[in-house]
């Protein structure tokens, strides 16, 4: 149908999808409409390694268990709208089909953003022009999970783009943070994160800016961002194919780190290199995981990307953590970034690698009128900007608005030739090698970095128009294709985390006053957040899971061991009651 007349089909195939996620929920066997039940919580409750020996030893019923997510499903989706495609009476046959129960994983249910392919299911990642063609074949990750002894069992909400940390699209509407409904859960995986922090188990997002683990760290979960080659990224659909200048990579997400740890090594102890032709063959370090927790760390402290300074309750989050590793016996201290790759560099760097179709892809499968995220809306007006309008709204920015830091990546962010995507994706190579010397040598050489993971809290629903380019702590360690996981820190606290002035007065005082750090800052109000979750970063270097995975352990160890001098109480996270 032509536009705009396609608007119509856009409303009706929304509608359709939307009643037909509906139908499936009303649908379900009565099992998954009770309540939940001491039994539940004790299988919610339990650790998979644990579970899967139940499983495996017949102890307990791997039907009980995907019933038991299944209503974890259904509340979560009632509170949220995280859910895009059930698939719990097809799981329900799996088990008895497909699903090798002397796997790894045996009848562990496991939730996939919704760009991942489960044959019979639609892979609509949002897109109302991809609704209703349904995938006639399970792509290589979820083969690889059904072999392992894992269930899918439903798809989870994504925006629409895959460029936001909010997760809302037209097809299925807005998800909401479990903690605080006004505020978005994260994105792009943001409805595995509001799935998980309100029960779910084990979750798979895609990460290509941020995208696990900033929905991890505004949820209150864990995720891990995995170096490329480290896991499948075939048997997808996405709004930019091709793009390979910041490779997106699929990583794992879950409720504890314990899980996340435990489900990432029996992943990689499958073999996925046998699965999907992109996976490199290296095996799982179970040494080097076990060393990287048990023993005194040397750990680079990075509490800002010069570019968005951490908004109090953040600064708060990343204090108290270097208290409890200095309390545990660690040495932490604050790095000095290589000159020639600032993180600011990178930042432009990566935004132009990232978008160097001048946002064409993703805006070509929109149907019109069809909503698109607010942040990426703002990134296409300047992208289809003719170049030497873009030019004089650069000099506008820069010499008019006094804004640097926004004027350079206004500059040249638009379409590239092959020509200047060649140049930049060279420069992107030496801007690698930098970070490779420099934590290479004296007086570096550091286990990991300490970071925040974004310089907020959960954002309000349509901040992104204001914060989308407030990405630096996680589009850095994309651009390094360096490993990352997130570990929940605390919660905002009204009165603590308040700020002590204006926020374009704080932003003043600490030479940040520009649009990209206003544009975050705008939405800070400690009292609306309250109760929001606070995270931290730790990032190893390239192909390096298993270290970092040790190490979250044993920040971990050191935040359960910590008291904070001001209120007298232990600083473990408490996770989102289940009820």
């Amino acid at each position: 149908m032509l536009p705009p007349f396609d608007y119509f089909e856009y409303r009706r195939i929304r509608n359709q999808k939307q009643s037909e996620r509906e139908l499936r929920f009303t649908g379900l066997s009565h099992q998954y409409h009770l309540r939940i039940a001491a039994q539940d919580r004790k299988i919610i409750d339990q650790p998979i390694e644990e579970l899967v020996h139940d499983v495996q030893d017949s102890a307990v019923s791997p039907l009980d268990i995907l019933r038991t997510y299944g209503k974890v499903a259904k509340r979560a989706q009632e509170r949220t709208n995280c859910v895009t495609e059930v698939m719990l009476p097809e799981a329900e046959s799996w088990l008895e089909s497909e699903i090798n129960l002397k796997g790894p994983l045996a009848g562990i249910p496991v939730s996939l953003k919704d760009s991942i392919n489960v044959k019979g299911f639609d892979t609509s990642v949002g897109y109302a022009s991809l609704a209703g063609n349904r995938v006639l074949e399970d792509g290589p990750m979820v083969k690889l999970l059904k072999d392992a002894g894992a269930v899918p069992y439903v798809k989870t909400a994504l925006p629409i783009t895959l460029l936001s940390f909010e997760s809302s699209n037209g097809l299925w509407g807005q998800c909401r943070n479990p903690h605080v409904p006004a505020y978005s859960p994260g994105g792009s995986t943001g409805g595995e994160a509001a799935l998980l922090a309100q029960g779910g188990r084990i979750g798979i997002g895609s990460d290509v800016a941020g995208s696990v683990r900033v929905p991890a760290a505004w949820s209150g979960i864990y995720s891990l961002r995995c170096s490329t080659g480290r896991w499948p990224k075939g048997g997808v659909n996405t709004s930019m194919p091709g793009q390979e200048g910041v490779p997106s990579v699929f990583s794992p997400m879950a409720r504890t780190l314990d899980d996340l740890t435990y489900f990432t090594r029996a992943i990689i102890r499958m073999e996925p290199w046998k699965y999907e032709h992109s996976v490199h063959p290296i095996s799982w370090r179970s040494e080097v995981e076990s060393e990287a927790q048990n023993k005194p760390l040397r750990i680079g402290l990075m509490t800002s990307d010069g570019v968005v300074p951490p908004t109090p309750a953040i600064e708060r989050a990343i204090a108290t953590t270097v208290a409890a590793l200095t309390e545990a016996g660690h040495t932490v201290s604050e790095i000095t970034t290589p000159p020639s790759a600032d993180p600011f560099t990178g930042l432009n760097l990566a935004s132009q690698l990232l978008n160097s179709d001048g946002c064409h892809h993703f805006n070509a499968k929109l149907k019109s009128f069809e909503p698109s995220d607010p942040g990426a809306s703002q990134l296409s007006r300047i992208a289809h900007l003719p170049r030497p309008l873009r030019y004089l709204y650069y000099l506008y920015v820069r010499y008019i608005r006094r804004d640097k830091v926004s004027a350079t990546l206004i500059r040249d962010f638009g379409p590239k030739s092959a020509a200047q995507l060649w140049t930049i994706t060279a420069q992107r190579e030496a801007f690698r090698a930098a970070w490779h010397k420099w934590w290479d040598a004296e007086p570096q050489q550091y286990d990991f970095i300490l970071c925040p993971v974004n310089a907020t809290p959960a954002l309000p629903h349509k901040a992104m128009h204001d914060a989308v380019s407030s990405c630096g702590y996680t589009f850095l360690w994309n651009l390094l294709d360096y490993s990352a996981g997130v570990i929940p820190v605390g919660h905002v606290d009204p009165i603590r985390d308040a700020l002590a002035a204006p926020y374009k007065t704080a932003l003043k005082r600490v030479g940040c006053d520009h649009g990209i750090a206003r544009g975050a800052w705008k939405h800070y109000d400690s009292a609306k957040m309250a109760g929001l979750p606070t995270a931290v970063q730790v990032v190893g270097r390239r192909w390096q899971e298993e270290h970092v995975l040790g190490y979250m352990a044993a920040v971990e160890k050191a935040l359960e061991q910590y008291t904070d001098p001001q209120t007298g109480e232990n600083c473990r996270y408490t996770l989102l009651e289940i009820d």
